[in-house]
């Protein structure tokens, strides 16, 4: 029955501690009975007289103590070895603060005392993110692109940041914003994407230092750059005249870089001639003077025979250009006209052979003998006549 259970003496109330008329037990009392029941588990100390029997009956032996605690010992110490690979870094926590970052290879801390973070140092991981914003010429662009990052450090990556990815994706949104905010749709979307990409990163890896995260950025890919479906027709059209108009700008580019160096081949040309010509003419204006020279000093000693040698020059050289030929016979009245172009074309036609064979100078001097001959007949017959 309960000390205080309804039913018992109310003028004198049960003592809690089984004591009757009795006061509290006395502290010494109560430990000493603890150290004998803990040396009776381990088979150590004696108690009272009447309890002897039975502890040491209940008891381990001492030997048989000391190896479940070695054997415990052992098996803590064994579960504190840890490999840590080549491409990782351990984070040592003591005690939930920081101790010091391990290196690759084998590795002890004593378990439930050290907890180990390992961190992988060299794998490159990938984080995609889309977002529509304004630009600075306030239009609406769909940017989306990837970020590529190593943990350089490990003990920021672990310790300075509670979500390290999550503020890379926060980091990424806020430098994305910035730098298209401060760009023109056209400039997005066409030829910028590539410097777009290396401001993003500059500004995102300023980010990422500034909060200790212990990320390094290594590339930002813009893998695409569009406007919004409700304006993508209108923008194709825009994007189609734009490349008409590159198109035109080739195609006249490569008009012009075939014409020019023609003309300019062209015009190179015509000044080597020219150059060319005026050589020619001084060269014959110098030889004419020479010539004149040394026919001076030819006439100054014979007159008469150099005066008939550049008479026969000058003849042969007029005649030689004619393709007609007149000859007038002393006594006659009659000129013979000999049209030696239609003779040496009708002489042509029997072959090559026959008209290079035909001398002009020969056919005209026996042209001119037989009129000779002709005329003297006829001046003989008409003195017989009389």
């Amino acid at each position: 029955m309960a000390w205080n259970e309804p039913g018992g003496n109310r003028d004198k109330p049960r003592d809690p501690w089984g004591g009757g008329d009795q006061g509290p037990p006395d502290l010494d009392q109560v430990l000493g009975k603890m150290r004998e029941r803990l040396g009776g588990l381990f088979g150590g100390g004696s108690g009272s007289s009447g309890s002897t029997g039975s502890s040491s009956g209940r008891g381990l032996p001492g030997g048989l103590a000391l190896m479940v605690l070695g054997v415990a010992l052992v098996g803590w110490g064994l579960l504190g070895f840890y490999q840590v690979d080549e491409q990782e870094r351990g984070v040592v926590l003591r005690l939930g603060k920081y101790h010091t970052t391990v290196q690759p290879g084998l590795q002890w801390n004593p378990p439930l005392i050290d907890k180990v973070v390992r961190v992988n140092v060299t794998r490159v991981n990938t984080t995609s993110h889309r977002e529509q914003m304004l630009t600075e010429d306030e239009n609406i662009v769909e940017v989306n692109l990837s970020v590529q990052f190593v943990i350089q450090n490990a003990e920021n990556y672990v310790l300075r940041v509670r979500a390290p990815e999550r503020s890379l994706m926060h980091a990424t949104e806020s430098a994305l914003r910035h730098v298209v905010g401060s760009s023109s749709m056209d400039y997005v979307l066409t030829d910028g994407r590539t410097q777009l990409a290396l401001d993003v990163r500059d500004r995102l890896q300023d980010y990422l230092n500034y909060y200790q995260t212990g990320i390094l950025v290594s590339k930002v890919n813009i893998d695409d750059a569009k406007p919004p479906a409700e304006v993508q027709a209108a923008f194709d059209d825009v994007i189609k005249a734009r490349e008409d108009e590159e198109r035109l700008k080739n195609e006249a580019q490569a008009y012009a870089n075939g014409i020019v160096p023609e003309a300019r081949g062209q015009a190179q040309r015509q000044i080597e001639e020219s150059n060319a010509y005026k050589e020619q003419v001084i060269a014959e204006a110098i030889g004419e003077a020479d010539r004149f020279s040394l026919l001076l000093e030819e006439y100054k000693k014979a007159p008469e025979v150099t005066r008939q040698r550049l008479y026969l020059d000058a003849f042969q050289e007029v005649l030689s250009n004619s393709s007609k030929v007149m000859v007038d016979v002393d006594g006659g009245s009659n000129v013979l006209y000999l049209p030696l172009d239609k003779i040496v074309n009708q002489g042509g036609g029997s072959g090559r052979s026959s008209a290079a064979n035909v001398d002009i100078r020969q056919l005209t001097d026996q042209v001119a003998e037989q009129m000779r001959l002709d005329n003297a007949a006829r001046s003989g017959g008409g003195r017989g006549g009389r």
